[in-house]
Order: structure tokens, then C-alpha cells, then sequence
């Protein structure tokens, strides 16, 4: 029995291990076949522009939400934040950032495979890449690759989840500038000018960029399902049960006097 507790203490601590390191949830994006039909002026233009996507609804402190949808198709991964609880407009201060990593390495420090994009509400759009030594956060801004779109404007009566007008942002990034993976190091945040509020995905992010960027190690993931890649976490959460579940079995096998028995009238 003591054998058998000792396995299972090993077994809780890997689980646990393996918990701690992912405690974002990873964010499945879907293939789309009307992404590339999208109208790019800052928000959801017509009942069907954004529907076949998927949805992630995020909810933060002070009753605030955040609806996610993400896509790819073709050459682009197409990402659209509606922060659909915030009611004041702040042109220019409102604004958006969404990162890749290729890599999806969670190093500390930036490398030149991190790209962020940032767009303001009715302002200027920008994109940022990482393995600068003397950018902001290792950070420097680039100029907007060829193919980018990054819009915000003020939502209307077509918004699907309500019909008080609020910021919106869209954003269309080439894979040809952050590379063609099955998964990424992802990461947003959504500025909020009235209350100078910020909101992160994973939430609760803290950083030092002036943009609004924290750092790799930071951010979470989004992976695509529809390109082989089994759902994120459960190859390793098989891997490691049935590791224990064996070790478990053998214990049993070898503890049972049945089996004992068996094996020595065979040896016989």
C-alpha cells in the first residue's frame, strides 16, 4: 500500500505541475470560408460578417465582458475584440493590442518571431516587433506589413451582442510576417481611455510597456483544431495518466495473491 500511495502522490504532483504551467485557457480558432468577405471599417457590419468564427467571451472585474471571435483563412488570421461594456467613446485613447508568437516559446524576453498590432478608436494603426534591445519592452515599432489591417470604430445596431454603440476593433494579420502554425503564443489587451482600465488575455496581466505589451512568458495560446493538431493539453494529460495508470496496474498485478499463484504454478 505504501508503493501505491507513493505513485498516486507522484501522479497528483505532475497533474498539478502541468495545471500550474497552463492556467490560461487556450483559445481554439476556427477555418473560415467568409473571412476574406469581410468589410474592414472597426465593427460587425452585417448579421453574418463575423458569425463564422469562433466565440470567446471573456469577463473582468466591474461587470466588464469582452467577446473574442478569431478565424483564419487563406493567408490571414482574422481577430475581432468587442468590448461590449464599454459605453463612453474615447477617440483616440480607446484602444487594442493582439500579439503572436510563432514559436510560442514563453521566453521572458522578446525575440524577433513576437509581432504585436495595436489600433486606436478612429486613430492610427501600428505594429511592433519584438528581439529589440532598446525598444519598449523589447519592442520596436515597424512599419505595417503588407496585407495588415487594423480598424476601430464606434459599434451600431448590427453589433450581435448589443446595440449600445461602444469601441470595436478588427484586425486582419498576414501569416506570411508571423509565420504558419497550428499553434501561437497569443496574447490581448483592450484599453479602456474613461476608466484607464486595462484587460488582458490571460487576464490579470501586469507589464511595463507604454503599449501595452507584457512580456512572452505571459501569454497564452491560440491553436487551430481544423490543421491535425489534436485539442491543446490532452495529448500530454493522456501521456501522463497513462504512465500512472501502468505503474498503478503492476503494483496491483504483483500485490494480488491470485496472481502469485498463477506464476508459480506455471513456473511448476
Amino acid at each position: 500500500m505504501l508503493e501505491l500511495g507513493l505513485y498516486a502522490c507522484v501522479f497528483v504532483l505532475i497533474f498539478s505541475a502541468f495545471l500550474g504551467a497552463n492556467a490560461f485557457e487556450s483559445i481554439p480558432i476556427t477555418v473560415s470560408g467568409t473571412a476574406n468577405k469581410i468589410i474592414f471599417d472597426g465593427k460587425w457590419t452585417h448579421e453574418f460578417e463575423w458569425k463564422q468564427s469562433s466565440l470567446n467571451t471573456y469577463s473582468y472585474a466591474n461587470n466588464t465582458s469582452i467577446v473574442l471571435r478569431s478565424s483564419h483563412q487563406g493567408d490571414f488570421i482574422y481577430i475581432f475584440l468587442d468590448p461590449i461594456t464599454d459605453y463612453y467613446l474615447d477617440t483616440m485613447n480607446d484602444y487594442a493590442v493582439v500579439c503572436f508568437d510563432a514559436a510560442n516559446n514563453k521566453s521572458p524576453m522578446s525575440n524577433i518571431g513576437d509581432y504585436c498590432f495595436k489600433t486606436s478608436l478612429q486613430g492610427e494603426t501600428s505594429t511592433y516587433q519584438g528581439g529589440y534591445s532598446n525598444g519598449t519592452n523589447h519592442f520596436n515599432k515597424i512599419p505595417n506589413p503588407d496585407g495588415f489591417i487594423g480598424v476601430s470604430a464606434v459599434s451600431d445596431i448590427n453589433d450581435r451582442y448589443t446595440a449600445v454603440p461602444h469601441p470595436s476593433y478588427e484586425f486582419r494579420v498576414p501569416t506570411n510576417l508571423i509565420g504558419r502554425e497550428s499553434v501561437y503564443g497569443f496574447y490581448f489587451l483592450v484599453y479602456d481611455g474613461h476608466s484607464k482600465n486595462t484587460y488582458t488575455y490571460p487576464q490579470n496581466l501586469e507589464f511595463d510597456s507604454d503599449i501595452g505589451i507584457s512580456s512572452p512568458d505571459q501569454w497564452g495560446e491560440i491553436y487551430s483544431p481544423d490543421k491535425s493538431l489534436p485539442e491543446f493539453g490532452f495529448p500530454t494529460i493522456s501521456l501522463v495518466l497513462t504512465m500512472v495508470l501502468t505503474l498503478l496496474f503492476t503494483v496491483i498485478v504483483r500485490k494480488n495473491p491470485l496472481t502469485r499463484i498463477r506464476n508459480d504454478k506455471i513456473r511448476f
